[in-house]
């Protein structure tokens, strides 16, 4: 009985009283549930398709909260973007949340960073949606360790409000410069450098 009451209280900790879990929670359920007849169609599609080689979904291992190591399952294309839309269960189990630094590989230098391991890797993320920016401060480790140190729901809902036009325009450093995203504090060198910071990690 006790040990179910405190798994009871655990849930509501992480699921209920977390304003960004409650997002990621609610927000992503109703996406999975609205995407989940296409996301059967492509996976089906892939499969009896004599072009493709192997699963209709690729599995990589990928760095999570607490540096947790989990697998990420996605639709083997990046047509209309249906592999970010593909990992909506992890969304759900909470091992990636809607918004958030990159998700990367255990190898990677970078994922050792102890900021990464406040927060849970996003689908997308203050990188993705300015990743036309023109100022060159604006690389993808800065952003993601600005986001990390200054995230809040107001902030989440901007990104994922600019994600759409993010993921259909060009690749990064083509065409005009991306709008700003408004956030908590003003991004600049002296606020989201800390002394001694290397983007290496």
């Amino acid at each position: 009985m006790e040990r179910a009451l405190d798994r009871a209280l655990d849930f509501a900790l992480d699921h209920l009283l977390d304003p960004k879990r409650l997002l990621d929670l609610t927000l992503g359920a109703l996406l999975l549930m609205l995407t989940a007849p296409l996301l059967a169609a492509t996976a089906l599609a892939l499969t009896l398709s004599p072009r493709q080689v192997g699963s209709a979904f690729t599995h990589e291992p990928r760095v999570g909260l607490d540096g947790r190591v989990f697998t990420v399952r996605s639709l083997a294309t990046r047509r209309h973007r249906l592999d970010l839309l593909s990992r909506l269960p992890h969304v759900v189990r909470g091992e990636i949340s809607l918004v958030g630094p990159a998700p990367l590989a255990p190898g990677d230098p970078r994922a050792a960073a102890p900021w990464r391991q406040h927060v849970r890797p996003g689908l997308t993320g203050l990188a993705q949606v300015r990743r036309r920016s023109p100022w060159p401060w604006d690389e993808p480790v800065l952003l993601d360790q600005h986001y990390v140190e200054h995230h809040w729901i107001g902030l989440d809902l901007v990104i994922l409000a600019r994600t759409p036009a993010a993921a259909a325009a060009a690749p990064y450093g083509a065409g005009p410069a991306a709008a700003r995203i408004p956030a908590q504090g003003h991004l600049s060198d002296t606020d989201h450098r800390p002394r001694g910071y290397s983007a290496a990690g």
